[in-house]
């Protein structure tokens, strides 16, 4: 009776599924899946269609120009940083001259002071009453007399010293302070170029070979010349040797004569830089960014520009385009961020980004700006 219980409760058996049974429970399970895995896909957001080639160069171009902006950035707070650096040596010089000068006043009050208590420990009265030469004791009292003026001089002297030294400290204090605030910028600028450079090389190399070199034709017919080397392509922050110019250099010259001699030398300097290497921030000798190379122009003729486009613009006397002439200092963009040297016959020499050196072009091919005659 105990085992019949025991058999009553015992689970029967599973059988797998055989022949019919089998496909059917198959089929639904893969319908099961399958409705699943609809399911799950149906809210996923369909992938990004890559950028066409004409899409990757507009952006390349555009973080080309904006690291232009940012360049010229740089170069303003550059310039400010070396004011701030200078203006911090020159009080810290001060501070030290006038410190040896306290020490020596203090020096001077402290041996007038120890021969004063040497001599002075009585008191005159006394030192009249013990005398057995009152006339010398009274000669001498008047040299004291001398003397204790020439101490209080030399206090009042000492104490306008320190309220100079004073003064002069927190001056440097304060420039001090002004100079980090330009480091901080220059380095805000420089990762800002960097950046927007690495960026750009990053999206050409997206490019198939053949994408890049009609990207580099239309960009070389855009700011005149030929294609640019390879070392120029790389847009290094370290300048490039003379060695890697273009050969632009040989492009004819304008024919149309600059209006002075000054100006002839800037245009001359500025042939003589034809096909070498624009890198930001660069002046010279061997690199130029835009308006390193008119600052550098202009100086070979004698005449000293500020730093940056925005500034040049400023540096002498604005022209129209109609009256536009060898020398002339040419401007782009409403940011007023690239500056050329004009030579005459709508042509200009400037550095026009990286990857392009040196070179002569047409004026046309930028917004035009303004222009500015420097002498």
């Amino acid at each position: 009776m105990a085992a019949h219980r025991k058999s009553a409760h015992r689970k029967p058996k599973q059988r797998p599924f055989t022949g019919p049974a089998a496909r059917t429970a198959a089929t639904l399970a893969l319908a099961g899946a399958a409705t699943a895995t609809s399911a799950t896909g149906a809210g996923a957001a369909p992938a990004e269609p890559a950028p066409t080639a004409a899409q990757v160069r507009a952006k390349v171009d555009r973080l080309y120009h904006d690291a232009e902006v940012a360049t010229e950035k740089y170069n303003g707070a550059k310039e400010k940083e070396a004011a701030a650096t200078r203006a911090v040596d020159t009080l810290t010089d001060e501070a030290t001259r006038r410190t040896d000068r306290l020490n020596t006043a203090r020096h001077a009050l402290g041996s007038m002071a120890t021969a004063q208590y040497r001599t002075g420990a009585l008191d005159p009265a006394v030192q009249l009453a013990l005398s057995s030469d009152p006339d010398s004791y009274l000669e001498r009292a008047a040299h004291l007399d001398r003397a204790g003026d020439r101490q209080a001089s030399l206090l009042s002297n000492i104490r306008r010293q320190l309220s100079g030294i004073a003064r002069v400290k927190a001056r440097a204090d304060q420039e001090t302070e002004a100079l980090a605030a330009r480091r901080a910028e220059l380095d805000k600028h420089r990762t800002a170029i960097r950046t927007k450079l690495a960026d750009a090389r990053t999206l050409l190399a997206t490019l198939t070979a053949a994408e890049r070199a009609a990207y580099e034709r239309a960009a070389d017919a855009a700011h005149g010349g030929g294609p640019a080397t390879s070392a120029d392509r790389a847009g290094s922050d370290a300048p490039a040797d003379r060695s890697t110019a273009h050969a632009d250099r040989s492009a004819p010259r304008a024919s149309v004569a600059a209006p002075n001699s000054r100006a002839a030398r800037a245009v001359s300097f500025a042939h003589g830089a034809i096909g070498k290497p624009y890198v930001w921030g660069a002046t010279g000798p061997n690199a130029f960014d835009c308006s390193g190379l008119t600052q550098a122009a202009w100086k070979a003729a004698g005449v000293s520009l500020p730093r940056t486009t925005y500034t040049q613009i400023n540096a002498g006397q604005r022209v129209s385009r109609s009256e536009l002439a060898p020398g002339d200092l040419v401007f782009f963009y409403s940011g007023i961020s690239h500056v050329g040297l004009y030579i005459g016959g709508g042509q200009m020499i400037h550095a026009p980004r990286p990857g392009a050196p040196v070179r002569i072009a047409p004026i046309s091919q930028m917004p035009f700006a303004g222009a500015t005659r420097v002498a």
